[in-house]
């Protein structure tokens, strides 16, 4: 008789308590802030972090100004805690759900820039600072303008412990997932821009393909590394309605000869209500030549994914469409 072998469940998400080591202007819409923490020595996945997805979670301000402190997270008890991080189990974002919401602080989605694991572990995060004509911006942006060495935030992230765990597999916050592509294109707006430089800088020497990439203003360009052969295009928007390039930009990426893709009618896709539901559309992994990853405001991404489904013809398992945001709709 063979005995079974047994593991033990292991969450694969902490709550990390960490502090800002710096904060870096990139452009006049980009800031860089670098977090640090002895608890994101149990931060991590497997392998690059390319599109990874994570919580920042930051204080509010009372009637006079000073930051609120935000509440515990988590079961410091558990065995995956440690000093400045604590394991957070099922039922935690409904927990945090029900603190009052004037004190619980503000919880908003970002792409992991960059990571480096060192007797120092850093984590860079680039923030978009949206502003309206007033100064008046989201409780993130708000935040990131006013943050200054020493700050803490809480991040909820992947535990780097629960990676070959079979019982939590990998954290769920990667969506780029070429398979057996070698042709790619990459495609989003400003707040898909963290997301595509991680990814072009793990891409291997033989791929190829395009990036676009669409920011408000030229002085947002970014030098942007890749060892593979990818044609990178920078659109400056400016006066022109959000997406109106990044549009035209892959209609005419996606007919290039050679990309592996299936030509004709297409299949219509479900419309999605973008003003009720996130539109998320990912793949398990492809298994075509031809691969494209697509991120940024929804109304923008709900059309390139009509052209690229219906009128391409592109097979859905080959596309990723996510919106990452909603024009005039704050994030849930």
């Amino acid at each position: 008789m063979t005995a079974l072998a047994t593991e033990t469940a292991v969450t694969p998400v902490l709550a990390f308590d960490v502090a800002v080591a710096a904060v870096r202007e990139l452009s006049p819409n980009f800031r860089r802030i670098t977090f640090t923490g002895e608890g994101l020595r149990l931060f991590g996945v497997d392998g690059p972090t390319l599109d990874l997805r994570i919580k920042v979670v930051v204080p509010d301000l009372d009637a006079d100004g000073r930051e609120i402190p935000l509440p515990p997270f988590g079961d410091p008890r558990a065995p995956e805690s440690g000093p400045g991080a604590t394991a957070l189990t099922g039922g935690w974002y409904q927990h945090w759900l029900s603190l009052d919401e004037r004190t619980r602080g503000s919880m908003r989605t970002y792409t992991v820039r960059d990571f480096r694991h060192g007797e120092i572990p850093e984590l860079d995060v680039d923030f978009v600072m949206h502003f309206d004509a007033d100064g008046n911006g989201g409780p993130a942006s708000l935040w990131a303008d006013r943050a200054v060495a020493g700050d803490r935030v809480t991040i909820i992230g992947p535990n780097a412990g629960a990676v070959n765990c079979t019982t939590a597999k990998n954290y769920g916050g990667i969506e780029w997932r070429p398979g057996l592509a070698s042709h790619v294109l990459l495609a989003g707006d400003e707040t898909a821009v963290p997301a595509i430089a991680a990814i072009l800088a793990a891409l291997p020497a033989d791929m190829t393909g395009n990036a676009i990439l669409e920011v408000p203003d030229a002085a947002d360009f970014q030098e942007l590394m890749t060892a593979a052969n990818m044609e990178i295009s920078w659109l400056a928007r400016g006066g022109r309605p959000h997406g109106e390039l990044l549009d035209a930009a892959v209609r005419d990426a996606v007919l290039v000869p050679g990309a592996g893709l299936r030509q004709g009618e297409g299949d219509e896709p479900e419309d999605v209500d973008i003003d009720k539901v996130i539109l998320w559309e990912t793949t398990v992994e492809s298994t075509r030549p031809f691969y494209a990853w697509i991120a940024g405001e929804a109304a923008v991404i709900r059309e390139l994914r009509r052209y690229l489904v219906r009128d391409v013809g592109i097979d859905r398992k080959q596309v990723a469409f996510m919106g990452y945001w909603r024009q005039g709709k704050a994030e849930a």
